[in-house]
């Protein structure tokens, strides 16, 4: 009788880069090179529409101020405000019981550094008169370029681990257990590749015959109805989720999807409209 052995990949990555250094960790690591890539990115577009670039460094501030101010506190309010509400502390990145520890950029919710974007993204435009919506539609090449290394820092860190599984390309995080998981962190990294590839192309190819804020509503449908499919994979990230029909990555998704769908339903208007001028 022949019997088939099932070989999963056994994941022991250390989160710090060098041995014996806290600091630094290939999570923030991730994080800087996403943003310096998307910086070039967003560089490229500026000259190619021949917009100011010289904006750009103050636009990067905010954008990332806003989204790493957003991301930590989406995750105290969204996951775990008591805890947090009795450790005020650690809302800073780092830990003063049992010993004083460095955590770095741990407790990041998306859903919140995306809220955070939106409201930079805004007083930017406030402050300096430019179009809300002909920005964001461009922020979205660069936050799918971003989210493919940071889910691959959350990768290196071993954390979003997924549920367990029986695919051959199952984890074995073993800083966690010795139980195969699903790598949702991995999917959502490839995800975010192919989402920027997708926004691209289209900014590229439709620059001129698109209405501001088509390629938003485009990237809010796409990317969270796969983060609402992708949180079936993961484990909860606290406790009470598992009392919830649907956990709470799955729950911020929803506002996400319905804003992306109204921003392509005005596009769809807009165009209607244009039509009927022309009649």
């Amino acid at each position: 009788m022949l019997t088939a052995t099932i070989t999963y990949i056994i994941w022991n990555v250390r989160s710090n880069v060098f041995p014996g250094l806290e600091i630094p960790k290939w999570y923030g690591l991730c994080w800087a090179l996403g943003i310096f890539l998307g910086y070039q990115v967003m560089l490229y577009i500026y000259k190619k529409e021949e917009k100011p670039v010289e904006q750009l460094d103050i636009l990067a501030t905010y954008v990332i101020i806003g989204t790493l101010l957003g991301a930590r506190l989406g995750h105290i309010l969204f996951y775990d405000p008591i805890y947090y509400w009795h450790h005020p502390i650690e809302i800073l990145p780092i830990r003063l019981s049992p010993h004083f520890e460095f955590t770095g950029l741990s407790g990041l919710a998306s859903h919140g550094g995306g809220i955070g974007i939106f409201l930079s993204v805004y007083l930017f435009c406030r402050k300096y008169k430019e179009n809300y919506l002909w920005i964001l539609d461009r922020m979205t090449i660069i936050v799918a370029l971003v989210g493919v290394f940071v889910r691959f820092g959350n990768l290196m860190n071993s954390e979003m681990i997924g549920i367990p599984t029986k695919m051959p390309w199952g984890f074995i995080f073993t800083t966690i257990d010795a139980i195969p998981r699903h790598p949702a962190q991995l999917y959502e990294s490839v995800f975010c590749l192919f989402l920027f590839v997708i926004m691209f192309t289209i900014w590229k190819l439709k620059v001129t015959k698109i209405h501001n804020g088509f390629l938003l509503g485009i990237f809010l449908i796409l990317l969270f109805t796969f983060r609402f499919i992708d949180e079936y994979f993961k484990i909860d990230q606290e406790p009470f989720e598992s009392e919830l029909i649907i956990n709470m990555g799955q729950i911020l998704s929803i506002p996400f999807i319905l804003i992306g769908m109204v921003l392509i339903n005005l596009d769809y208007s807009v165009n209607n409209i244009s039509k009927i001028d022309k009649i």
